[in-house]
């Protein structure tokens, strides 16, 4: 009934910039927060950046002052723009989405497949 699909993801060298998208599709009544993880090797994914269906946002300490995470909500896509790139910040990077699926009255969460970003000389 809903799919996302992530793209953006790559090989970057140390202080670069790459910009992740995450587009929701199907049966969509409507999207409550959206929100990135990263799960590097070895570690449990972590919560990297939220933003609420009204914009408001947050980040992980990690990644403040670097990453901006924002929304189309007209087109169902969250982004993740990711500059001064440092090799700490390679992981599998996933969206996460709320959703109200037409027809239901809750609000479930649904995740991407995942994209690799890699930073590195």
């Amino acid at each position: 009934q809903v799919q996302l699909v992530e793209s953006g993801g790559g090989l970057v060298q140390p202080g670069g910039s790459l910009r992740l998208s995450c587009a929701a599709s199907g049966s969509i009544f409507s999207i409550a927060a959206m929100n990135w993880y990263r799960q590097a090797p070895g570690k449990q994914r972590e919560l990297v950046a939220t933003i609420t269906k009204g914009g408001n946002t947050n980040y992980a300490d990690s990644v403040k002052g670097r990453f901006t995470i924002s929304r189309d909500n007209a087109k169902n896509t969250v982004y993740l723009q990711m500059n001064s790139l440092i090799p700490d910040d390679t992981a599998v990077y996933y969206c996460n989405v709320f959703i109200q699926v037409m027809g239901r009255s809750s609000i479930s969460p649904y995740w991407g497949q995942g994209t690799q970003v890699t930073v590195s000389s």
